[in-house]
């Protein structure tokens, strides 16, 4: 069964693009036929996240009929399908975002999971995303206002008919976790799914245009979005395959010095 989420958030910075690109790349690491889709046709930011921002036909080109829907879909980081929105204004302009629809019902029939990248804030264009998905999660910094703009959102959502499944706190910088997450379950009436820290490997990651779970991928935001994923996934969470190979490097090493010595 094809699950389609929504990735949302109340204002800009929350890091929303970002955890969309990091979670689907970590749904497709975990065997999952995943695909991203930018539905932000005003200020897509997904090409750019990925060195995509060149890409020769975009979701612009699908919404105003004039290519179709495999032009438009590029092969991402860890065998994730992606499709980028454009950064052109006459490309936004020319969208057609009433085709949104068509075009998920078509990218549906190949996937097990579908992320749609929302715009960030309450508009036209960000209603769709919000109506069509499964289910919406909604990515909140542990400040006032991305808390209230993300209550903006819930009830949004609830409103055109959709389901929010819950939250993510992103970039949460020395909080007791558990106090934290009862706080935002009662004030914004939805399940925490996960909290990422803030880290530093992040903006290191998104500065060479690769995902932090693939060029950092035992950072403590990586082990955070991987939980995150596994729960999507239904499947157990397992620490870093690179740990245990650390491991094993150690071992060799003892053996050989060992066997040196005898």
């Amino acid at each position: 069964m094809v699950k389609v989420y929504t990735i949302a958030s109340g204002k800009g910075g929350t890091g929303k693009t970002t955890l969309s690109v990091n979670l689907g790349t970590m749904l497709a690491q975990l065997g999952k036929e995943t695909y991203l889709m930018d539905a932000d046709i005003g200020m897509a930011n997904v090409g750019l996240s990925l060195g995509l921002q060149d890409a020769p036909v975009t979701l612009h080109e699908i919404l105003a009929g004039k290519c179709n829907i495999n032009d438009a879909i590029y092969k991402g980081p860890a065998g994730l399908k992606v499709i980028p929105s454009g950064i052109s204004l006459q490309g936004f302009q020319q969208a057609d975002q009433d085709k949104m629809r068509d075009v998920m019902d078509e990218i549906i029939k190949r996937c097990e999971f579908l992320l749609i990248d929302a715009p960030a804030g309450i508009s036209k264009d960000g209603v769709v995303p919000l109506a069509v998905a499964d289910e919406v999660i909604l990515v909140v910094n542990p400040e006032l206002a991305s808390i209230v703009d993300a209550l903006k959102i819930k009830i949004l959502t609830e409103v055109v008919g959709g389901h929010v499944l819950g939250s993510i706190i992103n970039r949460v910088d020395q909080e007791d976790y558990e106090i934290l997450t009862k706080k935002m379950e009662r004030v914004l009436g939805v399940k925490v799914l996960g909290i990422i820290p803030e880290d530093a490997n992040v903006r290191r990651a998104s500065s060479a245009k690769v995902p932090i779970v693939i060029k950092f991928p035992t950072s403590p935001a990586s082990k955070a979005i991987k939980r995150i994923a596994s729960d999507l996934a239904g499947m157990a969470y397992k620490e870093e395959a690179v740990a245990g190979k650390r491991g094993g490097f150690i071992d060799r090493l003892s053996k050989a010095l060992f066997k040196k010595k005898s």
